[in-house]
């Protein structure tokens, strides 16, 4: 890769980064591309929490106990939905804050590189596959 003039990273596309040498692991336009998606993803789960509230905010009465049952149901699933994404939320914002501090792409247990394609997958991911498949046998093991 060569040094641009300006130094800035520049957005490298999905097939750039998987084609990209080792040596490149984690370079600026790697951590630019990955802070882009991870922002991305983060504007499109606020986008849709925003919807849920004006949808939960929205009074719909119904006489029928059946239909209001099933309202409260869909209202149930629907918090449940983004109780989950509340979680993915916190879980991009520590992504984000790993790219400032130099430690994204990196295994927290055993320091080696996750890799781009388990990062594309889950740019969020804090283990390497190998690592995070013992953590889940751990917690199978401990019930957990």
């Amino acid at each position: 890769m060569t040094a641009r003039q300006d130094d800035a990273p520049r957005l490298m596309t999905e097939e750039e980064l998987i084609a990209a040498p080792e040596a490149d692991y984690m370079n600026a336009d790697q951590l630019a591309f990955f802070r882009a998606r991870l922002c991305a993803e983060r504007d499109a789960l606020l986008d849709s929490a925003r919807e849920t509230t004006r949808h939960l905010q929205e009074f719909e009465t119904t006489p029928d106990p059946s239909d209001r049952a099933t309202l409260e149901e869909d209202h149930t699933l629907e918090l449940r939905v983004r109780d989950r994404e509340r979680k993915m939320l916190h879980k991009i914002d520590e992504a984000i804050e790993r790219i400032d501090s130099g430690n994204f792409g990196w295994c927290e247990e055993t320091g080696e590189p996750i890799g781009v394609p388990r990062l594309l997958a889950r740019p969020t991911a804090v283990y390497s596959i190998e690592a995070q498949e013992r953590h889940e046998s751990l917690e199978r093991r401990m019930g957990g």
